[in-house]
Protein backbone atom coordinates (compact mmCIF):
# COMPACT_ATOMS: atom_id res chain seq x y z
CA UNK A 1 0.00 0.00 0.00
CA UNK A 2 1.19 3.12 -0.91
CA UNK A 3 1.04 6.67 0.74
CA UNK A 4 0.77 5.12 4.37
CA UNK A 5 3.60 7.57 5.76
CA UNK A 6 1.70 10.69 3.84
CA UNK A 7 -1.74 9.54 5.78
CA UNK A 8 -0.33 9.29 9.24
CA UNK A 9 1.32 12.16 8.75
CA UNK A 10 -2.07 14.48 7.63
CA UNK A 11 -4.09 12.15 10.25
CA UNK A 12 -1.45 14.28 13.54
CA UNK A 13 -1.65 17.16 11.75
CA UNK A 14 -5.30 17.48 11.52
CA UNK A 15 -6.45 15.90 14.92
CA UNK A 16 -8.25 18.60 16.84
CA UNK A 17 -9.53 17.88 20.50
CA UNK A 18 -12.83 18.67 19.33
CA UNK A 19 -12.16 15.58 16.96
CA UNK A 20 -11.82 13.44 20.00
CA UNK A 21 -14.99 11.94 21.72
CA UNK A 22 -15.82 11.84 25.06
CA UNK A 23 -14.16 8.40 25.86
CA UNK A 24 -10.94 8.86 24.68
CA UNK A 25 -10.49 11.70 26.55
CA UNK A 26 -11.24 10.29 29.63
CA UNK A 27 -9.38 7.04 29.16
CA UNK A 28 -6.25 9.47 28.14
CA UNK A 29 -6.48 11.51 31.40
CA UNK A 30 -6.25 8.15 33.12
CA UNK A 31 -3.53 6.61 31.07
CA UNK A 32 -1.57 9.94 31.78
CA UNK A 33 -2.30 9.39 35.80
CA UNK A 34 -1.32 6.01 35.68
CA UNK A 35 1.99 6.57 33.84
CA UNK A 36 2.80 10.12 35.94
CA UNK A 37 2.28 7.55 39.30
CA UNK A 38 4.98 5.29 37.80
CA UNK A 39 7.54 7.91 36.55
CA UNK A 40 7.30 9.53 40.47
CA UNK A 41 8.30 6.13 42.04
CA UNK A 42 10.77 5.09 39.29
CA UNK A 43 12.40 8.69 39.93
CA UNK A 44 13.22 7.66 43.36
CA UNK A 45 12.91 3.95 43.75
CA UNK A 46 14.82 1.80 40.94
CA UNK A 47 18.53 0.38 40.36
CA UNK A 48 18.86 1.66 37.15
CA UNK A 49 17.77 5.91 37.44
CA UNK A 50 20.90 6.64 40.16
CA UNK A 51 23.39 5.82 36.83
CA UNK A 52 21.27 7.88 34.15
CA UNK A 53 20.91 10.77 36.13
CA UNK A 54 24.59 10.85 36.83
CA UNK A 55 25.56 10.11 32.89
CA UNK A 56 22.93 12.92 32.08
CA UNK A 57 24.91 15.15 34.32
CA UNK A 58 27.71 14.34 32.82
CA UNK A 59 26.96 15.20 29.59
CA UNK A 60 25.99 19.04 31.01
CA UNK A 61 21.87 17.89 29.96
CA UNK A 62 21.00 19.69 33.37
CA UNK A 63 19.82 23.05 34.14
CA UNK A 64 17.67 23.36 31.10
CA UNK A 65 13.49 24.63 30.43
CA UNK A 66 12.35 20.93 31.07
CA UNK A 67 11.17 18.59 34.47
CA UNK A 68 11.29 15.28 35.20
CA UNK A 69 8.32 13.72 37.43
CA UNK A 70 9.65 13.43 40.93
CA UNK A 71 12.73 15.44 40.56
CA UNK A 72 13.52 19.14 41.77
CA UNK A 73 16.05 19.77 39.61
CA UNK A 74 15.61 20.83 35.48
CA UNK A 75 16.84 19.44 32.50
CA UNK A 76 16.88 19.91 28.55
CA UNK A 77 13.96 18.69 26.76
CA UNK A 78 15.84 15.88 25.23
CA UNK A 79 17.40 14.65 27.95
CA UNK A 80 13.84 15.06 30.11
CA UNK A 81 12.37 13.23 27.30
CA UNK A 82 14.93 10.56 27.74
CA UNK A 83 14.98 10.31 31.73
CA UNK A 84 10.97 10.18 31.70
CA UNK A 85 10.86 7.59 29.28
CA UNK A 86 13.41 5.40 31.07
CA UNK A 87 11.55 6.21 34.63
CA UNK A 88 7.94 5.61 32.41
CA UNK A 89 8.96 1.83 31.63
CA UNK A 90 11.60 0.86 34.44
CA UNK A 91 8.64 -0.75 36.68
CA UNK A 92 7.18 -2.82 33.95
CA UNK A 93 3.70 -1.09 35.24
CA UNK A 94 2.67 0.82 32.31
CA UNK A 95 -0.04 0.39 29.86
CA UNK A 96 -0.58 -2.30 27.21
CA UNK A 97 -2.13 -3.05 23.58
CA UNK A 98 -2.83 -6.19 23.37
CA UNK A 99 -3.23 -7.02 19.40
CA UNK A 100 -0.33 -4.19 18.90
CA UNK A 101 1.91 -6.37 21.71
CA UNK A 102 3.27 -3.00 23.07
CA UNK A 103 3.46 -0.04 25.76
CA UNK A 104 2.12 3.04 24.66
CA UNK A 105 2.41 5.99 27.09
CA UNK A 106 5.84 5.53 28.18
CA UNK A 107 7.46 6.50 24.89
CA UNK A 108 4.77 8.90 23.86
CA UNK A 109 3.80 10.75 26.85
CA UNK A 110 7.16 11.61 28.26
CA UNK A 111 8.48 13.61 24.42
CA UNK A 112 5.12 14.93 25.09
CA UNK A 113 5.52 16.59 28.04
CA UNK A 114 9.13 18.33 26.90
CA UNK A 115 7.40 19.73 24.18
CA UNK A 116 4.31 20.85 25.82
CA UNK A 117 6.43 22.62 28.36
CA UNK A 118 8.57 23.83 25.80
CA UNK A 119 5.76 25.47 23.56
CA UNK A 120 3.62 26.17 26.76
CA UNK A 121 0.94 24.00 25.84
CA UNK A 122 -2.55 23.75 27.32
CA UNK A 123 -3.78 20.66 28.52
CA UNK A 124 -5.90 20.09 25.88
CA UNK A 125 -3.40 20.10 23.30
CA UNK A 126 -1.41 17.61 25.70
CA UNK A 127 -4.15 15.09 25.45
CA UNK A 128 -4.63 15.61 21.85
CA UNK A 129 -1.21 15.22 21.04
CA UNK A 130 -0.75 12.31 23.16
CA UNK A 131 -3.84 10.33 20.98
CA UNK A 132 -2.08 10.99 18.20
CA UNK A 133 0.97 9.40 18.99
CA UNK A 134 -0.81 6.52 20.69
CA UNK A 135 -2.94 5.68 17.59
CA UNK A 136 0.10 5.87 15.38
CA UNK A 137 2.18 4.01 17.56
CA UNK A 138 -0.09 1.16 17.92
CA UNK A 139 -0.85 1.13 13.94
CA UNK A 140 2.27 0.34 12.98
CA UNK A 141 2.81 -2.40 15.27
CA UNK A 142 -0.58 -4.03 14.15
CA UNK A 143 1.13 -3.58 10.80
CA UNK A 144 3.86 -5.24 11.21
CA UNK A 145 2.82 -8.11 13.13
CA UNK A 146 4.19 -7.76 16.57
CA UNK A 147 4.98 -11.63 17.04
CA UNK A 148 7.24 -11.67 13.79
CA UNK A 149 8.80 -8.38 14.84
CA UNK A 150 9.38 -9.79 18.10
CA UNK A 151 10.76 -12.93 16.64
CA UNK A 152 13.19 -10.57 14.84
CA UNK A 153 14.87 -9.54 17.89
CA UNK A 154 12.87 -5.89 18.01
CA UNK A 155 10.96 -4.68 20.93
CA UNK A 156 7.35 -2.78 19.60
CA UNK A 157 7.13 0.01 22.12
CA UNK A 158 10.40 1.49 21.27
CA UNK A 159 11.24 1.02 17.34
CA UNK A 160 7.15 1.86 17.17
CA UNK A 161 7.47 4.24 19.84
CA UNK A 162 9.94 7.04 18.36
CA UNK A 163 7.26 7.38 15.21
CA UNK A 164 4.46 8.14 17.87
CA UNK A 165 6.60 10.13 19.86
CA UNK A 166 7.38 12.10 16.86
CA UNK A 167 3.89 12.80 16.00
CA UNK A 168 3.04 13.88 19.47
CA UNK A 169 6.02 16.29 19.69
CA UNK A 170 5.54 17.38 16.09
CA UNK A 171 1.68 18.11 17.11
CA UNK A 172 2.83 20.27 19.77
CA UNK A 173 4.83 22.49 18.12
CA UNK A 174 2.42 22.84 15.22
CA UNK A 175 3.91 21.15 12.44
CA UNK A 176 2.09 20.60 9.58
CA UNK A 177 2.14 17.71 7.89
CA UNK A 178 4.80 17.86 5.09
CA UNK A 179 6.54 18.44 8.05
CA UNK A 180 5.46 15.66 9.83
CA UNK A 181 6.05 13.05 7.29
CA UNK A 182 9.40 14.25 7.02
CA UNK A 183 10.02 13.83 11.36
CA UNK A 184 9.13 10.10 10.29
CA UNK A 185 11.27 10.10 7.80
CA UNK A 186 14.36 11.25 10.39
CA UNK A 187 12.43 8.90 12.81
CA UNK A 188 13.16 5.84 10.78
CA UNK A 189 17.25 6.49 11.36
CA UNK A 190 16.22 6.34 15.01
CA UNK A 191 14.04 3.04 15.10
CA UNK A 192 15.64 0.76 17.61
CA UNK A 193 15.16 -1.66 20.80
CA UNK A 194 16.60 -4.83 20.99
CA UNK A 195 14.92 -8.14 22.97
CA UNK A 196 18.40 -8.92 24.02
CA UNK A 197 18.23 -8.44 27.67
CA UNK A 198 16.16 -10.85 28.20
CA UNK A 199 19.35 -12.65 28.41
CA UNK A 200 21.26 -11.48 31.25
CA UNK A 201 18.66 -9.31 32.96
CA UNK A 202 20.01 -5.90 31.24
CA UNK A 203 18.55 -2.25 31.99
CA UNK A 204 18.46 -1.32 28.41
CA UNK A 205 14.36 -2.37 28.01
CA UNK A 206 14.14 0.90 30.16
CA UNK A 207 16.36 3.00 28.46
CA UNK A 208 15.34 2.39 24.90
CA UNK A 209 11.93 2.95 25.51
CA UNK A 210 13.44 6.51 26.60
CA UNK A 211 15.45 6.68 23.79
CA UNK A 212 12.86 6.36 21.40
CA UNK A 213 10.80 9.57 23.58
CA UNK A 214 14.19 11.44 23.16
CA UNK A 215 14.73 10.64 19.65
CA UNK A 216 10.93 11.39 18.65
CA UNK A 217 11.26 14.91 20.22
CA UNK A 218 14.17 15.65 18.38
CA UNK A 219 13.38 14.17 15.38
CA UNK A 220 9.88 16.62 15.45
CA UNK A 221 12.49 19.79 16.14
CA UNK A 222 14.61 19.02 13.22
CA UNK A 223 11.94 18.55 10.72
CA UNK A 224 10.21 21.70 11.93
CA UNK A 225 13.26 23.37 11.55
CA UNK A 226 13.68 22.33 7.74
CA UNK A 227 15.72 19.00 7.80
CA UNK A 228 14.88 16.62 5.35
CA UNK A 229 13.61 13.08 6.03
CA UNK A 230 13.07 10.20 3.49
CA UNK A 231 9.19 10.64 2.00
CA UNK A 232 8.30 7.09 2.52
CA UNK A 233 9.18 6.01 5.89
CA UNK A 234 6.88 3.14 6.47
CA UNK A 235 6.23 1.63 2.71
CA UNK A 236 9.14 2.27 1.07
CA UNK A 237 11.00 -0.56 -0.35
CA UNK A 238 14.14 -0.42 2.18
CA UNK A 239 11.54 1.33 4.99
CA UNK A 240 10.12 0.54 8.28
CA UNK A 241 7.50 -2.28 7.30
CA UNK A 242 9.65 -4.07 4.43
CA UNK A 243 12.78 -3.74 6.97
CA UNK A 244 11.34 -4.89 10.31
CA UNK A 245 9.46 -7.33 9.71
CA UNK A 246 8.65 -10.01 6.87
CA UNK A 247 5.07 -10.58 6.61
CA UNK A 248 3.52 -6.50 6.91
CA UNK A 249 0.61 -5.48 6.43
CA UNK A 250 0.47 -1.72 5.29
CA UNK A 251 -3.29 -1.45 6.10
CA UNK A 252 -3.50 -1.64 9.06
CA UNK A 253 -1.81 0.97 10.05
CA UNK A 254 -4.56 3.49 8.58
CA UNK A 255 -7.91 1.59 8.37
CA UNK A 256 -10.60 3.44 10.21
CA UNK A 257 -7.90 5.82 10.87
CA UNK A 258 -9.47 9.06 13.22
CA UNK A 259 -12.88 6.20 13.72
CA UNK A 260 -11.80 3.23 15.67
CA UNK A 261 -9.52 4.64 18.15
CA UNK A 262 -7.25 2.22 19.19
CA UNK A 263 -6.17 4.25 22.70
CA UNK A 264 -9.76 2.56 24.05
CA UNK A 265 -8.03 -0.45 23.48
CA UNK A 266 -4.91 0.17 25.88
CA UNK A 267 -4.85 -1.98 29.05
CA UNK A 268 -3.90 -0.41 32.69
CA UNK A 269 -1.94 -3.18 34.53
CA UNK A 270 -2.66 -4.14 38.54
CA UNK A 271 0.56 -5.64 38.85
CA UNK A 272 4.48 -4.62 38.28
CA UNK A 273 5.66 -7.59 35.94
CA UNK A 274 4.89 -8.79 31.94
CA UNK A 275 1.37 -8.43 31.13
CA UNK A 276 1.36 -11.75 29.70
CA UNK A 277 1.62 -13.14 33.70
CA UNK A 278 -1.66 -11.20 34.57
CA UNK A 279 -4.09 -13.87 33.70
CA UNK A 280 -2.18 -16.57 35.12
CA UNK A 281 -1.37 -14.17 38.28
CA UNK A 282 -4.84 -13.47 38.51
CA UNK A 283 -6.35 -16.74 38.36
CA UNK A 284 -3.67 -18.13 40.86
CA UNK A 285 -5.42 -15.43 43.24
CA UNK A 286 -8.44 -16.65 42.56
CA UNK A 287 -7.83 -20.17 43.37
CA UNK A 288 -6.01 -18.71 46.76
CA UNK A 289 -8.69 -17.17 48.15
CA UNK A 290 -11.84 -19.37 46.96
CA UNK A 291 -9.46 -22.26 48.23
CA UNK A 292 -7.72 -21.03 51.54
CA UNK A 293 -4.62 -22.61 50.11
CA UNK A 294 -1.01 -22.46 52.38
CA UNK A 295 1.30 -21.88 50.26
CA UNK A 296 3.48 -24.19 52.04
CA UNK A 297 1.57 -27.09 51.26
CA UNK A 298 1.53 -26.49 47.02
CA UNK A 299 2.53 -29.84 45.46
CA UNK A 300 2.73 -28.46 41.75
CA UNK A 301 1.56 -25.55 39.74
CA UNK A 302 0.96 -25.53 35.86
CA UNK A 303 0.21 -22.43 34.08
CA UNK A 304 -0.41 -21.96 30.05
CA UNK A 305 -0.18 -19.01 28.33
CA UNK A 306 -0.46 -18.39 25.16
CA UNK A 307 3.10 -19.03 22.82
CA UNK A 308 3.75 -14.96 22.53
CA UNK A 309 3.62 -15.08 26.09
CA UNK A 310 5.55 -18.41 27.14
CA UNK A 311 8.58 -16.99 24.58
CA UNK A 312 9.22 -13.76 27.06
CA UNK A 313 8.54 -15.41 30.25
CA UNK A 314 8.03 -19.37 30.38
CA UNK A 315 11.11 -20.22 28.47
CA UNK A 316 13.58 -21.54 29.14
CA UNK A 317 11.96 -22.95 32.04
CA UNK A 318 15.24 -23.09 34.12
CA UNK A 319 16.29 -19.75 34.20
CA UNK A 320 12.91 -18.37 34.76
CA UNK A 321 12.80 -20.45 37.73
CA UNK A 322 15.56 -18.81 39.13
CA UNK A 323 15.36 -14.75 38.90
CA UNK A 324 18.21 -13.27 39.66
CA UNK A 325 17.39 -9.31 39.11
CA UNK A 326 14.37 -6.49 39.08
CA UNK A 327 13.99 -7.81 35.48
CA UNK A 328 14.79 -11.77 35.47
CA UNK A 329 11.62 -11.18 37.94
CA UNK A 330 9.34 -8.66 35.62
CA UNK A 331 9.92 -11.64 33.08
CA UNK A 332 9.43 -14.75 35.22
CA UNK A 333 6.08 -16.71 35.23
CA UNK A 334 7.60 -18.61 38.58
CA UNK A 335 8.55 -16.02 39.98
CA UNK A 336 5.27 -13.74 39.72
CA UNK A 337 3.04 -17.11 40.40
CA UNK A 338 5.25 -17.90 43.46
CA UNK A 339 4.74 -14.02 45.21
CA UNK A 340 1.09 -14.37 43.95
CA UNK A 341 0.59 -17.79 45.58
CA UNK A 342 2.40 -16.18 48.87
CA UNK A 343 1.29 -12.81 48.96
CA UNK A 344 -2.54 -13.14 47.84
CA UNK A 345 -1.41 -9.71 45.51
CA UNK A 346 2.12 -8.15 44.04
CA UNK A 347 3.35 -4.84 44.55
CA UNK A 348 6.66 -2.88 43.62
CA UNK A 349 7.86 -3.68 46.65
CA UNK A 350 7.71 -7.27 46.80
CA UNK A 351 10.57 -7.64 44.32
CA UNK A 352 13.00 -6.68 47.07
CA UNK A 353 11.48 -8.79 49.54
CA UNK A 354 11.05 -12.16 47.18
CA UNK A 355 14.06 -11.96 45.00
CA UNK A 356 16.73 -13.57 47.79
CA UNK A 357 13.66 -15.16 49.68
CA UNK A 358 14.52 -19.09 50.02
CA UNK A 359 11.08 -20.08 50.37
CA UNK A 360 9.69 -18.32 47.37
CA UNK A 361 12.34 -19.12 45.18
CA UNK A 362 11.94 -23.07 46.35
CA UNK A 363 8.70 -22.40 45.17
CA UNK A 364 9.55 -21.21 41.41
CA UNK A 365 10.85 -24.63 40.83
CA UNK A 366 7.58 -26.09 41.57
CA UNK A 367 5.81 -23.82 38.89
CA UNK A 368 5.56 -25.21 35.09
CA UNK A 369 4.59 -22.90 32.31
CA UNK A 370 3.44 -24.40 28.88
CA UNK A 371 2.04 -23.32 25.78
CA UNK A 372 -1.92 -23.94 26.43
CA UNK A 373 -4.16 -24.35 23.37
CA UNK A 374 -6.88 -22.00 25.27
CA UNK A 375 -5.08 -19.47 26.40
CA UNK A 376 -3.50 -19.08 22.44
CA UNK A 377 -7.33 -19.37 21.06
CA UNK A 378 -7.50 -16.18 22.15
CA UNK A 379 -4.70 -14.46 21.75
CA UNK A 380 -3.77 -11.68 20.48
CA UNK A 381 -7.33 -9.81 21.59
CA UNK A 382 -6.95 -11.21 24.74
CA UNK A 383 -3.26 -12.14 26.46
CA UNK A 384 -5.32 -15.03 28.76
CA UNK A 385 -4.01 -17.63 31.02
CA UNK A 386 -4.34 -20.57 32.99
CA UNK A 387 -3.66 -22.11 36.12
CA UNK A 388 -3.97 -25.18 37.87
CA UNK A 389 -2.26 -26.13 41.60
CA UNK A 390 -1.98 -29.22 43.21
CA UNK A 391 -1.93 -29.38 47.12
CA UNK A 392 -2.47 -31.93 49.89
CA UNK A 393 -3.99 -34.48 47.34
CA UNK A 394 -6.42 -31.93 45.30
CA UNK A 395 -6.25 -30.34 42.13
CA UNK A 396 -7.87 -26.95 41.49
CA UNK A 397 -7.97 -24.64 38.34
CA UNK A 398 -8.85 -21.89 36.82
CA UNK A 399 -8.76 -19.87 33.12
CA UNK A 400 -8.79 -16.31 33.14
CA UNK A 401 -9.20 -15.23 29.18
CA UNK A 402 -9.50 -11.44 29.67
CA UNK A 403 -7.57 -10.08 32.93
CA UNK A 404 -8.33 -7.53 34.75
CA UNK A 405 -7.02 -3.81 33.36
CA UNK A 406 -8.50 -5.09 29.68
CA UNK A 407 -10.57 -2.37 28.19
CA UNK A 408 -13.67 -4.68 29.01
CA UNK A 409 -12.31 -5.69 32.45
CA UNK A 410 -10.91 -1.74 32.93
CA UNK A 411 -9.75 -1.31 36.44
CA UNK A 412 -12.25 1.70 37.95
CA UNK A 413 -10.47 4.98 38.68
CA UNK A 414 -10.93 3.99 42.22
CA UNK A 415 -8.73 1.25 41.65
CA UNK A 416 -6.29 3.54 39.23
CA UNK A 417 -6.19 6.37 41.76
CA UNK A 418 -5.12 3.13 44.76
CA UNK A 419 -2.14 2.50 42.24
CA UNK A 420 -1.55 5.67 41.68
CA UNK A 421 -1.61 6.51 45.29
CA UNK A 422 0.67 3.77 46.69
CA UNK A 423 3.23 4.69 43.51
CA UNK A 424 3.19 8.41 44.46
CA UNK A 425 2.74 8.69 48.39
CA UNK A 426 5.75 7.52 50.12
CA UNK A 427 7.50 10.46 48.65
CA UNK A 428 4.48 13.30 48.13
CA UNK A 429 2.87 11.90 51.28
CA UNK A 430 -1.10 11.76 50.83
CA UNK A 431 -1.81 15.63 49.94
CA UNK A 432 0.52 15.91 47.60
CA UNK A 433 -0.09 13.01 45.49
CA UNK A 434 -4.18 13.91 46.30
CA UNK A 435 -3.16 17.31 44.21
CA UNK A 436 -1.25 16.03 41.89
CA UNK A 437 -4.09 13.31 40.90
CA UNK A 438 -6.43 15.81 40.92
CA UNK A 439 -4.57 18.35 38.42
CA UNK A 440 -4.65 15.21 35.81
CA UNK A 441 -7.69 14.37 36.05
CA UNK A 442 -8.68 18.30 35.51
CA UNK A 443 -6.30 18.29 32.37
CA UNK A 444 -8.23 19.61 29.99
CA UNK A 445 -9.14 22.71 32.63
CA UNK A 446 -4.95 23.55 31.93
CA UNK A 447 -3.95 26.51 30.64
CA UNK A 448 -0.13 24.99 30.80
CA UNK A 449 1.19 21.59 31.70
CA UNK A 450 3.87 22.84 34.25
CA UNK A 451 1.73 23.25 37.12
CA UNK A 452 1.05 19.52 37.27
CA UNK A 453 4.80 18.97 36.62
CA UNK A 454 5.60 21.07 39.56
CA UNK A 455 3.18 19.10 41.87
CA UNK A 456 5.27 15.59 40.88
CA UNK A 457 8.33 16.77 43.30
CA UNK A 458 8.61 15.67 46.34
Amino acid sequence: MTGVTEKLAVFASDLEYEDLPAAVIERTKMLILDITGIMVRARHDVESTASLIRAVSRLELTGGSCSVLGDSATYTPSAAALINGTLAHSLDFDDTHAEGSLHSSAPIVPAALAAAEISSASGRDLITAVVAGFEIQIRLSMALNPAEHYERGFHPTATCGVFGAAAATSKLLGLGAADIQSAFGIALSQAAGSMEFLADGAWTKRSHVGQAAQNGLMCAFMAGEGFKGVKDAFEGRRGFFNSYAPNPVPDKAVVDLGETWETLRLALKPYPSCRYSHAAMQALITIREEHSLDWSNIEEVDIGLPEAGWNLIGDPLKDKRQPRSVVDGQFSMPFCAAVVLREGNMYWDDYKKHLDDHDTLALCRKINVTVDPRAQAEFPANMAGLARVKSEGQSFEKFVAMPKGEPDNFMSQEEIRAKFDGLCQPYLGEEGSNKLAAAILALEEANSVSTFMALSRS
